[in-house]
């Protein structure tokens, strides 16, 4: 399946310049929506100075939360911790835990900064609570044991994020 949604399809033709963002960001009543969200195949960490702009000509036009969904590597990404950019511009962090395991995680998501990335991705969600009004961590309904999920339920009481087992979806 290439569509999702009324978007026609999910492969662009190429990354859009921050012009053709704005141009298009001006055709659109941001106002009718109840969230807008900054996700999709790959990071949207990976382009954040993009994010960040656009983030910020979003909020200069109405005052939608405005939510990023992520791996938690964009700190390993941009080689800098990134959590600060966010501040004023970012209600919402959706950050995949998927497991409370390391070794699993390293397993399941094969991330290219190796077995550093989980105590990475928890420094990233801790870090966000400074600037963002609302970081979650998220696994997915039964891919996990319920131990497990009490095990990340007691990661993210550590941090002091809030906990979210997301539905399952084929």
């Amino acid at each position: 399946m290439d569509t999702v949604g009324n978007s026609g399809r999910l492969w662009l033709d190429h990354e859009p310049s921050i012009a053709e963002i704005e141009a298009a960001l001006a055709k659109i009543d941001l106002s009718k929506y109840t969230e807008i969200v900054f996700c999709g195949f790959g990071e949207p960490t990976e382009r954040l100075d993009v994010l960040c702009r656009v983030a910020r000509l979003i909020k200069e036009k109405c005052n939608v939360p405005i939510r990023i969904n992520t791996n938690g590597l964009g700190n390993l990404v941009n080689k800098r911790s990134i959590a600060g950019e966010f501040k004023g511009l970012i209600d919402s962090i959706s950050i995949s835990l998927n497991t409370p395991n390391p070794d699993d995680y390293f397993k399941l998501v094969r991330p290219k900064f190796g077995r550093e990335s989980f105590d990475e991705m928890l420094k990233f969600a801790k870090e966000c609570t400074d600037f963002i009004p609302n970081v979650i961590l998220t696994t997915v309904a039964t891919t996990i044991s319920e131990d497990e999920e009490a095990e990340c339920l007691k990661i993210c009481e550590k941090l002091g994020v809030k906990y979210r087992i997301r539905p399952w979806e084929d």
